[in-house]
């Protein structure tokens, strides 16, 4: 909702070198959390084995890749792709954006799962959620501005940005829910959650950042998200 809220501040568009600034940052927060808060706990569960995490990254991969076959989506730049559809250019970014928020919000349930009924700390559950909702601002901002730009009312802009981050806490209950029955798969599940954030950022996130003129401003952003998030890891985790 803050990110979302930079509707009301700002111009139709975000000036290119800070939206450039913001995906990298985006990145960077997903990147490091994948990396220190999924990857190497998932490692630690399944007893220093790579096997569990191995298969858990690629499912999450393959996950999120069948997702965006059949669904038809835009990217924040306006590039579509899918299969053909009658969805509006509004729907299919907020679809878009509302499916890969859910593994974002599966990552939070999973750490807090693994806190409660494994070795995983809440201290490093807690930083997860953190570095996730740090890296949601810019995400907001970077969904209710071109929507604005395609025509939508402000507040239009805003409740859509808005509500694209819905499907986090839902992702998050249901891992919840089914905790006690996932304790022997957490290893699997982190790393899932990981392959499925990564697969975000290799996707939509990076080449977004790279293209046209300011990417050094988002190899910047990468590395400060990238620094704070590892910096929560390590601090609180």
């Amino acid at each position: 909702m803050l990110g979302s809220a930079f509707v009301f501040f700002m111009k139709k568009e975000i000036p290119a070198p800070l939206q450039k600034a913001l995906l990298g940052f985006a990145s960077g927060v997903m990147v490091a959390a994948s990396v220190w808060s999924l990857l190497i706990p998932s490692i630690e569960m399944g007893g220093e084995k790579v096997g569990p995490a191995v298969i858990g990254l690629l499912a999450g991969f393959a996950f999120l890749l069948l997702i965006d076959y059949v669904t038809p989506h835009i990217h924040a730049s306006g590039e579509a792709e899918g299969p053909k559809s009658r969805l509006s250019r509004t729907t299919k970014l907020a679809l878009a954006v509302t499916i890969h928020n859910f593994p974002e919000g599966m990552a939070v349930g999973v750490a807090i799962a693994g806190a409660l009924t494994s070795g995983f700390t809440m201290a490093g559950a807690l930083a997860l959620s953190l570095g996730i909702a740090i890296q949601n601002i810019p995400e907001g901002a970077i969904i209710s501005m071109p929507l604005r730009t395609a025509g939508n009312s402000r507040w239009r802009s805003f409740v859509i940005g808005s509500l694209s981050g819905v499907v986090e806490p839902v992702g998050g209950a249901l891992v919840l829910l089914l905790a006690s029955a996932v304790t022997p798969a957490m290893p699997y599940l982190l790393s899932f959650a990981a392959g499925a954030m990564l697969y975000v950022v290799v996707e939509e996130l990076i080449p977004e950042t790279s293209r046209g003129a300011h990417s050094n401003i988002g190899t910047v952003g990468f590395a400060l998200g990238f620094a704070l998030m590892m910096v929560l890891d390590v601090v609180m985790g």
